[in-house]
């Protein structure tokens, strides 16, 4: 069964086509993550799947049914442009938001949820006291208190330290293992690794990747190399074989020309420089996200740094 099943919408701005003709089915109960550029047309697609906005054509379901209004009360959204009523006090701010959705008494889940995000002691203090880390857990406390069947989280970890992002990581993963179904959109590649159950990719309006991680590296094969070289990039260049290089310091990706043997690569490499490590791998999301959105040009270099 699908939470979120989308048939050819497009919406439009003007002369801007900000998706186009897209098609998406979202699991219950999965991790779906939302990649692309800015611009790309996530946050349009997030919205729309909200009713906040409406396509021009095609249809959205959502559990079943196409929505009609603003917003449901199985569903929790969290915007990218975030806003509380700053002059209210956190636990009465989060106990009306919890109540505006399904109008029963949320006092005991709200004091649950502080305790939670570590944010206890700070339940009876104005939310224009808190910290940006700490109104972006209140935000998203205010997002599933409720306990919405599906939660959308647009950019749910930008501005958060390493610490507060991995407690807000663990809560999704919690929150989908108690059959919860979420979708959110980020910038932030590994993450998008290591939590999605499928990843979609949109650019330029229109989808260009949906799959699992597996799936869509399947369809790029090993062609990518991992070394470490004592002398740096610099020594890379210009070597047979080789599409790109992607300095990140003490670690270069190279990308293989297609059809071209890893060994031939390495052998020449040993030409050049000493090689303290070699590994033969599938490109990772990252790469596979500057391949589409930012193709190679003939002019441009082979040695790029990260």
């Amino acid at each position: 069964m699908h939470t979120v099943e989308i048939r050819n919408i497009t919406k439009t701005f003007g002369d801007v086509i900000a998706v186009n003709d897209l098609s998406l089915n979202v699991p219950q109960g999965s991790i779906y993550g939302f990649i692309g550029p800015n611009g790309a047309g996530k946050t349009t697609t997030l919205r729309m799947i909200m009713s906040i906005f409406y396509p021009d054509s095609g249809t959205i379901s959502v559990f079943g049914e196409q929505l009609h209004g603003a917003c449901t009360d199985r569903i929790g959204y969290l915007p990218e442009e975030r806003g509380l009523y700053r002059k209210m006090k956190v636990r009465e701010l989060l106990q009306f938001y919890g109540e505006l959705k399904n109008g029963l008494d949320v006092k005991q889940e709200v004091d649950r949820w502080l305790t939670k995000l570590d944010l206890s002691d700070w339940g009876d203090k104005k939310v224009d006291a808190l910290s940006k880390g700490m109104s972006q857990k209140v935000q998203f406390i205010a997002t599933v208190v409720s306990r919405p069947a599906l939660i959308i989280l647009d950019e749910p970890f930008t501005g958060l330290d390493p610490v507060n992002a991995d407690l807000i990581r663990e809560t999704v993963l919690e929150l989908q293992s108690q059959g919860t179904t979420v979708i959110f959109s980020t910038h932030d590649m590994s993450v998008a690794e290591r939590m999605c159950d499928f990843i979609f990719m949109i650019h330029r309006g229109r989808k260009v990747l949906d799959g699992t991680l597996g799936d869509i590296q399947g369809q790029y094969g090993s062609d990518t190399l991992r070394v470490r070289i004592e002398d740096g990039a610099p020594v890379l260049q210009k070597l047979e074989g080789v599409e790109k290089v992607a300095n990140f310091g003490r670690l270069q990706e190279l990308r293989l020309t297609r059809g071209y043997d890893p060994q031939q690569v390495l052998a020449a490499m040993m030409t050049r420089t000493r090689i303290a490590s070699f590994e033969v791998a599938k490109p990772s999301l990252h790469d596979i996200f500057i391949r589409i959105a930012r193709p190679e040009t003939e002019e441009e270099s082979h040695v790029e740094s990260a």
